[in-house]
């Protein structure tokens, strides 16, 4: 009894590849599908063979950041600024300085370099993080580094 049932549960889902032979279950290599991703559908379509229904076909699609600009960069510098919890948003402006006008220490530019670290991806040298005091500064590194001009 077991035997049938699970011959049958065999034949709904590998139909196309099942064979039978003298009472006996036996399995063809596996068939590759080719997939046809048409432009005007948004859904893969199945070329050749009939598609089984209880096997998926999974499909990662990878997609990029939309691009760089100088207005979105300023924007994201500014966003991860005000989210900084010593840094009183009233006060900042793309010209404030971290020491002089915003009152930080050298440990809170530090910290602030690794959050643009953090939402850029990428990391910056000691030698040239020490040269970003504002902003503004961080933008044009930024832009520099991701060829954005513009």
């Amino acid at each position: 009894m077991a035997a049938r049932v699970l011959q049958q549960c065999v034949r709904t889902l590998a139909r196309p590849s099942l064979r039978l032979s003298s009472g006996n279950v036996a399995f063809r290599a596996a068939v590759h599908r080719p997939l046809s991703f048409a432009a005007d559908s948004r859904r893969t379509r199945w070329v050749g063979q009939s598609r089984i229904p209880s096997v998926g076909v999974l499909c990662r699609q990878y997609g990029d950041l939309p691009p760089l600009t100088i207005e979105t960069i300023k924007d994201r510098v500014m966003y991860v600024l005000k989210l900084y919890d010593k840094i009183n948003p009233e006060k900042l402006q793309t010209a404030s300085h971290f020491m002089k006008d915003l009152g930080l220490d050298s440990l809170d530019q530090v910290e602030i370099i690794m959050a643009m670290e953090d939402e850029f991806g990428f990391e910056i040298p000691d030698a040239e993080a020490e040269k970003l005091m504002t902003p503004a500064d961080i933008v044009q590194y930024i832009a520099d580094k991701k060829d954005v001009y513009e």
